[in-house]
């Protein structure tokens, strides 16, 4: 395979080139250039560092101070709404226990006002029944005395009906009293 012409004689160009103008080594490690980078060394460390030292360095500590001082705020914060959180907390628990005594307050007196209507209902519906109870006994002795009453008239009729069937004649109405006098009748 044939080459061209000029990528030959560029190939023979770049090879002679190097080794005559660099004198063939690492420049950072020849001694005639090394005083020149040691200066030039420490003037881009001295210049790196005062950039560090009054630019970069500055502003990674106001960073970080900043940083530091909105996490303290943020956790000032949340101890505070932390310790509000458990007022609040403590203030629920306590209305809700306040809550529960005054319905179990309410309810016992409800219960209390509630049985004391019952017992005063009870009270005058027995004394209203002790009243028609005593109005009907009273009724009852006053109908067994007129029904009595009736049986004795009653008994002397039959008693001169039958007397006076047997006989044929009408009784005496003193003999029949007395007859009926003798006899025990049950009240």
């Amino acid at each position: 395979m044939a080459q061209p012409a000029h990528s030959t004689a560029l190939k023979e160009g770049f090879a002679a080139t190097p080794a005559a103008e660099h004198g063939g080594g690492f420049p950072p490690f020849e001694s005639h250039t090394f005083a020149s980078q040691l200066i030039w060394l420490a003037l881009a460390f001295g210049l790196l560092y005062y950039l560090m030292d009054k630019i970069a360095l500055p502003r990674i500590q106001a960073i970080l101070h900043d940083r530091a001082v909105r996490l303290s705020g943020d956790l000032d914060e949340a101890q505070r709404l932390k310790v509000e959180a458990d007022a609040a907390g403590a203030a629920y628990e306590k209305s809700l226990s306040d809550a529960q005594a005054k319905a179990q307050a309410i309810a016992l007196e409800t219960r209390t006002a509630l049985t004391q209507e019952a017992e005063t209902k009870r009270k005058a519906l027995e004394a209203e029944l002790n009243a028609r109870i005593a109005a009907s006994e009273v009724t009852l002795r006053t109908r067994t005395a007129e029904a009595m009453g009736n049986v004795r008239g009653i008994a002397g009729e039959t008693a001169a009906a039958i007397v006076e069937r047997l006989t044929g004649r009408t009784p005496d109405e003193a003999a029949l009293a007395k007859a009926l006098d003798s006899v025990a009748l049950p009240h």
